[in-house]
């Protein structure tokens, strides 16, 4: 494979994005037709919510992949390289694999239904699992679920993590329009594991699984978790009892997700779907990775990556830092999209920095960091605007002492680019920890 050819595949790939985002299964649907429902006989799981999916699918992957399965996990959107949103066993996928599956999809695009970014993409996910005859193939919903291009899928079993106001221009302005659209993926007769809490939201869902009689599970009603001590918790479903399992991603947010998880394999295991010991819950939660959430890339000062781009995450983030990290002062990194609810996560986070500097992502829905700051004079008076992430960056490392931490969150497209600049020695003698 040449370089060039695969540059010049993700050139394609990023340039459909002019496309925006469309909604609607159609243009999926047909090009899929086209390259013959390479999708038709794989076992799917479907994740949509706001918050936990990529965290809960890395789990699901990780265990079933202990207990053997060859295990395809889809998701979006990559921190680095574009070769991690496609996965099987863990590993991401090869340059020279995306090519030749880009190139399969592509010679059945059609100029009068030209395909938006992520559908282009989701149909090359589900053409690459099919042809590695994957066990299980783990899908993650775009956005929202009902319109979702993810949504030609017809899983074995589907999963709403949670529900917070997100891209209202989009799925709406209230939780209930929210959560009619994320209960889109829920198909006749297929069980259902929610965490979902608020009332209203989880009415829907409920009414959604009694008209298409779909099996509901919820969290505190039919599974639970209870926390031990840090990254040690029990977890208690309809037969399994599970004490003492650990798990190596930081956070209490992180123990509610395994919740969901081992509920998603539990009721796969019901229906005698999959066969998964003791041992491969053990060693698949000992041994899951999911960057980017309360990731720790440099020491002395540390540096923490999160993905927070709402204010649940952002809760979830300060509860993270308050409970699991030693530090004298924190300061705070943040890049937010528009369309995110910036002044719930800014109130969320803010009170607990020392300082904070406002950047812009390097993408075209990135906020203002001026109207950032402008947000954000009700929280703090120690704000600064350096649009450069790698110059905000450097400004962090100069305030900070050793004994400081540094945070950056607000969008995982943010993570990505810090991500790069460590992984590609953008930062002078320093390197990712691992």
């Amino acid at each position: 494979m040449h370089a060039e050819d695969y540059e010049r595949c993700l050139e394609y790939l990023y340039s459909l994005q002019k496309f925006g985002i469309k909604f609607g299964l159609s243009a999926t649907a047909h090009l899929l037709d086209r390259l013959g429902n390479p999708h038709r006989n794989l076992n799917f799981i479907h994740i949509a919510g706001s918050n936990g999916k990529g965290s809960v699918g890395a789990m699901i992957s990780s265990i079933l992949t202990e207990a053997g399965y060859r295990v395809g996990y889809y998701t979006s959107p990559h921190l680095v390289d574009f070769t991690e949103r496609f996965r099987i066993n863990d590993h991401d996928v090869s340059k020279e694999r995306i090519l030749q599956i880009f190139n399969e999809v592509r010679k059945h695009v059609v100029d009068k239904e030209p395909p938006t970014f992520f559908e282009m993409v989701t149909a090359m996910a589900l053409l690459y699992f099919a042809q590695e005859e994957v066990d299980w193939a783990i899908m993650e919903v775009g956005m929202g679920g009902r319109l979702d291009a993810t949504n030609i899928i017809e899983p074995k079993i589907s999963l709403i993590t949670s529900l917070s106001l997100e891209h209202k221009e989009f799925l709406g302005s209230t939780l209930t329009a929210i959560a009619r659209e994320k209960a889109g993926i829920i198909k006749k007769g297929v069980p259902v594991v929610t965490g979902v809490k608020q009332p209203s939201a989880l009415a829907v869902i409920k009414a959604r699984c009694s008209a298409l009689g779909c099996k509901l599970w919820q969290y505190k009603k039919n599974f639970r978790v209870r926390k031990r001590r840090r990254g040690v918790f029990d977890y208690y479903g309809h037969e399994w009892r599970l004490k003492n399992l650990e798990l190596p991603l930081i956070g209490d947010h992180q123990i509610y997700n395994a919740g969901l998880a081992l509920a998603v394999l539990e009721v796969l295991s019901r229906e005698n779907r999959v066969f998964v010991s003791l041992d491969d819950v053990i060693n698949g939660l000992l041994s899951v990775r999911w960057p980017g959430r309360l990731e720790i890339v440099e020491r002395n000062p540390m540096v923490v990556l999160d993905g927070a781009h709402n204010p649940a995450g952002a809760e979830a983030l300060r509860l993270g830092l308050e409970r699991e990290f030693r530090y004298k002062n924190l300061h705070l990194i943040l890049g937010i999209m528009s369309d995110k609810d910036c002044a719930g996560i800014l109130k969320r986070l803010l009170p607990i920095a020392d300082s904070v500097i406002f950047t812009k992502i390097g993408y075209e829905r990135a906020a203002d960091p001026e109207r950032l700051r402008a947000l954000a004079r009700p929280y703090h008076s120690r704000l600064y605007v350096i649009p450069d992430v790698l110059n905000a960056l450097n400004q962090a490392r100069n305030l900070a002492s050793k004994e400081d931490l540094i945070c950056v969150a607000g969008s995982l497209y943010l993570i990505g680019e810090v991500k790069s600049m460590y992984v590609n020695g953008k930062l002078p003698n320093l390197r990712i920890a691992m």
